[in-house]
């Protein structure tokens, strides 16, 4: 056994605590893949989980970090062997088995991904969680029939981690897209990404109608609530809204109308649980065609294992941009 650090969250009588502690890889959730973590990533999710603001464990105590990347170590699947480049999101890491906010962590074989050619261990967690979510609605959404073609797509909390990598990823696979943000500050910025037009969140009315003017042949939606139920009328015959996150509220009012008289799907995008083959699938896309050109410009901070609490606070209070890239093994 190996005593390393990790950032450790505890729920019980005392009530929620957590920080950096020292334990042994001997303590770590079981798995078949021992990997020595070089990187990991922050997500709205890690935050709620590491200040308890949200339940996101199911068990106590478990390390955080919904996302992990780094070498294998040791193995009893065939398919890894020592010193092979890895990487993880979701299947429940910092949910029901200890994530990747420590120096090493255990994976189950069945979600371990090898790194693909054409990405780095550091670029696969700039894109993280975050970017594989915008590029599993990519993929659903052209399944669904979704092209070019049909018009722009809006992509709405472009501001955030999953936004920004959307519109690199979207523009990058050929779609014209427009950012909808209330931080119009950030518009520049999002141009940069490949947004060929940026929309303030705070000026865009919706006329209520059942149906409106077709305007977006689809869009990728961070936000629900009324944002929803307002895109919903503005989508082509046959667009895909994709939907992956509920910052405006998860209940939100439509007719049936978007749906029957044109065509338009809602697509629920659940990144966590994706299934193996689509995952392998969608990391092929990210190391190739799909690659986001701007990784570098998208992490906007590099921060160590010591940083995480400061940075949850900050992303709490909505005091956060761009991607925060957790750096825990100094020598890569």
């Amino acid at each position: 056994m190996t005593a390393f650090r990790a950032f450790r969250i505890h729920h019980d009588d005392a009530g929620h605590r957590a920080g950096i502690e020292s334990m042994e890889t001997g303590a770590l959730s079981s798995g078949e893949v021992l990997v020595k973590v070089a990187y990991s990533s922050v997500n709205y999710k890690d935050a709620l989980a590491g200040t308890g603001k949200g339940r996101i464990l199911r068990t106590y105590p478990l390390n955080g970090g919904i996302d992990v990347a780094g070498h294998v170590v040791a193995s009893t699947d065939p398919a890894f062997r020592e010193g092979d480049a890895v990487l993880c999101t979701g299947s429940g890491l910092s949910e029901t088995r200890d994530g990747g906010y420590g120096e090493y962590a255990r994976l189950d074989a069945r979600w371990t991904i090898p790194l693909p050619a054409g990405l780095s261990l550091r670029e696969s967690m700039i894109i993280g969680t975050a970017g594989f979510t915008a590029a599993l609605a990519l993929l659903r959404m052209q399944d669904n029939r979704q092209r070019p073609a049909l018009g722009p797509i809006a992509v709405n909390g472009a501001s955030g981690g999953v936004g920004m990598l959307a519109i690199d990823i979207f523009s990058r696979a050929g779609y014209e897209v427009h950012a909808i943000s209330g931080k119009a500050d950030h518009f520049d910025f999002l141009r940069g990404l490949g947004a060929s037009e940026c929309i303030d969140r705070h000026q865009l009315v919706f006329s209520g109608k059942p149906m409106d003017t077709a305007r977006f042949g689809g869009a990728l939606d961070n936000v629900g609530g009324a944002m929803l139920s307002g895109l919903l009328p503005l989508i082509h015959p046959y667009g895909n809204v994709a939907l992956c996150g509920n910052a405006g509220g998860v209940a939100f009012d439509s007719t049936v109308m978007p749906f029957i008289i044109r065509g338009a799907s809602l697509l629920g995008i659940a990144s966590a649980g994706t299934a193996r083959d689509l995952r392998d699938r969608i990391w092929r896309h990210l190391a190739n065609d799909w690659k986001p050109r701007h990784l570098d410009r998208i992490a906007t901070r590099e921060i160590g294992l010591d940083g995480l609490s400061g940075i949850f606070t900050r992303m709490l209070a909505g005091d956060s941009f761009g991607r925060t890239l957790v750096r825990i093994d100094n020598t890569v």
